[in-house]
């Protein structure tokens, strides 16, 4: 596999931009701001919030009603990433530009809005405009309908693994040949409700530790397609492996698997794999990151770790990066660093 990386984006509790993600994975910065008391009840929580995004220094107010939130970051970061790509859907054929997005938690802030006016109000209480947005596939596709992307489009939502996930089906439509450019990553929100939720389910210190929000976007091409047009590579991906589960007994065989075929130069963890001994056990002794101590974790969070990673790998460096959910599924891809200027 030889997959191109040629443009990048990122908004994250870090800032807006690849940027302060680089800065604050080189500087191992935590951008982690207390929770506020009133959201739980009590102090002593953590959470990534992307708070230095705001839409309307990217459109129109009223453009930005109609979207939720994760559609503005989805939004937003495509056209981020495209700019820095080089790329104008509308100067190629836009049927051969796609885009797959992991998503965790999309449309949990408009459905608590659109199901709350029927709780209280019945069917007069619902509002039709914040139906749409009220789905984990909406940030796709409002990303695609602002920038004329009419390629292959897919949301993965596959716990921790979610970017992951679309990542691995972006390569796939690449190598298939049913697209020449892939829009990748993830995006999720963050909201109050949420983290209540997981208070009640008890774990705000498992799972929803230091939970985040944001959105990362990579443009993927295959590298003949991205040579052909001079484009500049932030990096490649060279490696995509994944396994369901490690069955009892054969764990090791299992991660033997994900193993890259050699020593990379940095490691990065994402979701649950660096609380996975099973995992990090066989790995060499090579410096390792895990973005979501910084930035916050969630269950598409894997697209801005990956995002790090490049942004921090030198160039021709080998890199590795990791992913697993608590019960599996469980991701290797492998990369190489590319320009970061």
């Amino acid at each position: 596999m030889d997959i191109a990386v040629t443009g990048l984006a990122a908004i994250s509790a870090a800032g807006v931009g690849i940027e302060p993600l680089r800065e604050t994975m080189a500087q191992r910065q935590c951008r982690l701001t207390p929770v506020p008391v009133e959201v739980l009840g009590t102090g002593g929580y953590l959470w990534g919030k992307a708070d230095a995004f705001r839409a309307a220094d990217f459109m129109p107010p009223l453009k930005a009603r109609k979207f939720d939130r994760c559609s503005l970051l989805a939004t937003v970061a495509a056209g981020m990433a495209l700019a820095d790509a080089g790329i104008d859907p509308k100067g190629g054929d836009p049927t051969r530009i796609g885009i797959a997005l992991g998503c965790g938690f999309g449309g949990i802030a408009n459905s608590v809005e659109f199901l709350s006016g029927y709780f209280s109000r019945g069917v007069e209480g619902l509002v039709p405009m914040l139906f749409p947005n009220t789905v984990a596939n909406a940030a796709a596709s409002n990303a695609s309908i602002e920038h004329g992307l009419k390629g292959p489009n897919v949301t993965q939502v596959q716990r921790f693994c979610s970017a992951e996930a679309a990542i691995q089906m972006a390569c796939r439509f690449l190598e298939e040949g049913r697209a020449d450019v892939m829009l990748a990553g993830g995006v999720d929100e963050l909201t109050p409700l949420m983290m209540a939720g997981f208070r009640a389910a008890g774990q705000l210190r498992t799972y929803a530790r230091s939970f985040g929000e944001g959105c990362s976007i990579l443009v993927l091409e295959r590298r003949d397609h991205a040579e052909r047009r001079a484009a500049r590579l932030r990096g490649r991906i060279t490696g995509l492996r994944t396994v369901g589960m490690l069955p009892a007994g054969r764990e090791r065989e299992a991660v033997d698997r994900l193993m890259p075929p050699a020593t990379p130069a940095l490691v990065s963890f994402s979701g649950a794999a660096a609380d996975n001994t099973a995992l990090t056990t066989p790995l060499p002794a090579v410096p390792a990151m895990e973005p979501g101590n910084l930035i916050g974790r969630s269950l598409a969070m894997g697209g801005l770790a990956l995002a790090a990673l490049l942004l921090v790998l030198p160039e021709d460096a080998r890199g590795l990066h990791l992913a697993a959910s608590p019960e599996g599924p469980y991701h290797a891809i492998d990369v190489t660093g590319g320009m970061r200027a």
